[in-house]
């Protein structure tokens, strides 16, 4: 009984102390719902033993309050719309990131974006994926060829047919594209037409919807266009739906992109960095690109060796030298030009 006392306790105290090592093996990431997907973390997990934990966010807004509510150390990894890497630098929230251990070399070059994941030289992110706020649609419900101009998506015909996503900054830039007006060319003297455009837009839509909200309603019918959807929207559901689809209309469409970097403070700068190097792998890259949240792009290219071609084939992955031709990114306002485009939505979705 001694002895068997003895190594009861012997095996307790080497359990705790297990278990306090297993306590100091975490990893924090707040990330958007394609981070979510086991497939894409249980690789890493049990490559580094390490429990990763996530938090899904939605909205820039949202992340930078809760890391602004956190305490040093508390987040390690930080998944964000690449159009507001510099917020996150202004906040002093994002850490310096050694670019030479990524393998950028092998990114579309579109996609590397220096000017969005360097500030002042230094860089902070590496673009992690991307792909197309443009038209999701119906094929069974809709005429094609409607959908391939902007001026008859959202005409009468389609009265009550119609979700916009909603997100200001891509639906907006598509109503400016409808009147040829660039995404970088949003300013204060072009938001009157830009208004005028996303009134009609939104008197002929049933429903503002995010993420999930227009996936179903496009899927289960109870809209047949998605205003703001694409390859994020409908790639989920190509096998079970095949008529759901989406295009790139004449004038263009907004590209999205996604940034992954290091939060500074964090205590575990190096296993935040074999993260980032993970997720941008070949590997990393192809499931994060068919996540069970959502589909897109991977930046890196070498991830189309890992993809099977029917994944590809979902992905469009042959179209996309033509696409990335045809798109323009995401409107990059200042706080004032920021702050009368959120008014100008706010009064849109009130009507």
């Amino acid at each position: 009984m001694k002895n068997l006392t003895s190594a009861l306790l012997a095996t307790t105290v080497l359990t705790c102390a297990a278990g306090a090592v297993a306590a100091q093996e975490q990893m924090n990431a707040l990330v958007w719902c394609d981070h979510m997907d086991p497939e894409l973390i249980a690789p890493f997990e049990a490559m580094h033993n390490v429990t990763v934990n996530l938090r899904e966010y939605e909205g820039t807004g949202a992340a930078l309050a809760l890391l602004d509510q956190s305490r040093p150390g508390d987040w390690d990894v930080l998944v964000i719309d690449g159009i507001d890497v510099f917020r996150a630098v202004e906040a002093g929230i994002l850490a310096p990131l050694d670019a030479d251990q990524l393998p950028i070399d092998d990114f579309f070059p579109e996609v590397v974006m220096e000017d969005v994941n360097t500030v002042d030289g230094v860089t902070y992110a590496v673009t992690e994926k991307f792909g197309y706020n443009t038209i999701s649609y119906n094929t069974s419900k809709v005429d094609p060829a409607d959908m391939e101009s902007l001026a008859t998506v959202w005409s009468e015909k389609y009265q009550d047919r119609i979700s916009i996503y909603d997100y200001y900054l891509p639906v907006m830039g598509l109503a400016a594209m409808s009147q040829g007006i660039a995404t970088a060319d949003i300013g204060g003297d072009n938001l009157d037409a830009i208004g005028s455009v996303m009134t009609t837009m939104r008197s002929r839509a049933a429903s503002v919807a995010g993420v999930v909200a227009a996936q179903t309603a496009l899927a289960t019918g109870e809209v047949d266009i998605v205003v703001g959807g694409g390859e994020w929207l409908t790639a989920v559901l190509a096998e079970e739906q095949p008529e759901l689809t989406w295009t790139i209309p004449s004038e263009g469409a907004v590209r999205w992109t996604q940034s992954i970097g290091v939060v500074e403070g964090t205590q575990q700068p190096d296993l935040a960095l074999e993260f980032i190097k993970y997720i941008v792998s070949p590997e990393g890259q192809a499931r994060l690109a068919t996540s069970s949240c959502f589909w897109g792009m991977p930046a890196n290219e070498s991830a189309g060796d890992v993809l099977t071609d029917d994944q590809k084939a979902v992905l469009r992955w042959d179209q996309q030298p033509d696409y990335l031709a045809r798109t323009q990114l995401y409107p990059a306002p200042d706080d004032a030009l920021d702050s009368d485009m959120q008014d100008l939505w706010l009064n849109t979705l009130s009507q």
